[in-house]
């Protein structure tokens, strides 16, 4: 079982583009695609007819960044920016949190954790009313949402490492990592378990992301202390361009000396997008998704294009104000 499990993660391993972007569109995608597995038997048929979606559309939040308004926020949260045990005392109610703090503030510094739950309760009603298009767009936006909730570089104002120049950091942690190693993780995170409190699993894990900020900082600072440039960084071949990236032996020190983090926060999420796709159709009072259409319809289709040719893609780390 175990041999026929890895040569399952192999295959799936081998169906991801490996282009550098945000978690990397290889990170957002994989993510997406091995929450489907998480799944029960009355839900993964549904959701392996739509891995393909699943997997290609875990990149458009990213995508459409720079056209909708207020898009960006929806991406991190500046715990910092709130003092200090924030991650405890902001209110799990957005209309509490505007109340206290102003929209345009909750705007500024992130919303993640809040955006996560509300979309939670548009998908639970988007199985309530069998709506096959708004469950797939819900699932995969989640998704990406939810990987971005457990990176740590996401609960920070030094989201780059601008403050402690550290530039590109957040380039290394959620894309570089993931894109050279993630071939020897374990993904295996079993069953999605079924959440009686959605909003506080959420913000658990915010809360956990933020706790490795340090780490995350702190450690690349005592590498990049110890690697020559000319030993920190290479250039490899990206299509038709050649481009510098963190070379393979400080990427894997790298990876040493947080002792597997991202590993850990890649099977977090995981397991936390799988978790909130099956809480989401329990509390809609689990549908027959064997009834529903197997494929998006020809709207939502042409609705996918039309953003697809007019949304541009933004490096790892926008969304903040540099």
């Amino acid at each position: 079982m175990k041999k026929q499990l890895s040569l399952l993660l192999l295959a799936v391993l081998c169906l991801i583009p490996r282009q550098p972007q945000a978690w990397g569109f290889f990170g957002h995608r994989l993510i997406n695609r091995l929450a489907v597995f998480t799944l029960p038997r009355e839900m993964i048929g549904f959701y392996k007819a739509n891995i393909e979606y699943m997997t290609t559309y875990a990149t458009r939040p990213d995508q459409r960044r720079m056209v909708v308004p207020g898009e960006a926020a929806r991406h991190f949260l500046d715990v910092d920016a709130y003092g200090d045990s924030a991650i405890f005392k902001l209110p799990r109610s957005y209309a509490d949190a505007v109340a206290r703090y102003g929209e345009d503030s909750l705007l500024r510094h992130g919303i993640v954790p809040w955006h996560i739950g509300a979309m939670k309760a548009q998908l639970t009603e988007a199985f309530r009313t069998h709506d096959t298009d708004r469950i797939l767009r819900l699932s995969a936006d989640m998704g990406h949402y939810v990987a971005d909730a457990c990176v740590p570089l996401h609960t920070t104002r030094n989201y780059n490492g601008q403050r402690t120049n550290q530039r590109g950091i957040h380039s290394l942690w959620e894309s570089r990592l993931p894109e050279v190693l993630s071939g020897n993780y374990d993904f295996f995170v079993g069953p999605a378990p079924y959440l009686d409190n959605p909003s506080k699993a959420i913000w658990a894990a915010v809360g956990r992301a933020h706790t490795a900020v340090d780490s995350v900082l702190r450690m690349e600072q005592e590498l990049t202390a110890r690697f020559p440039a000319d030993r920190k960084y290479g250039y490899e071949a990206r299509g038709t361009q050649t481009q510098r990236v963190y070379s393979q032996d400080f990427t894997r020190a790298y990876h040493a000396s947080l002792h597997g983090q991202v590993e850990r926060q890649m099977r977090q999420a995981v397991q936390l997008v799988g978790a909130l796709w099956y809480t989401s159709w329990v509390d809609a009072g689990q549908p027959d998704l064997s009834k529903l259409p197997k494929t998006p319809s020809e709207k939502e289709q042409q609705q996918l294009a039309q953003e697809a040719a007019l949304a541009p893609v933004l490096p790892a780390g926008a969304g903040h104000e540099d």
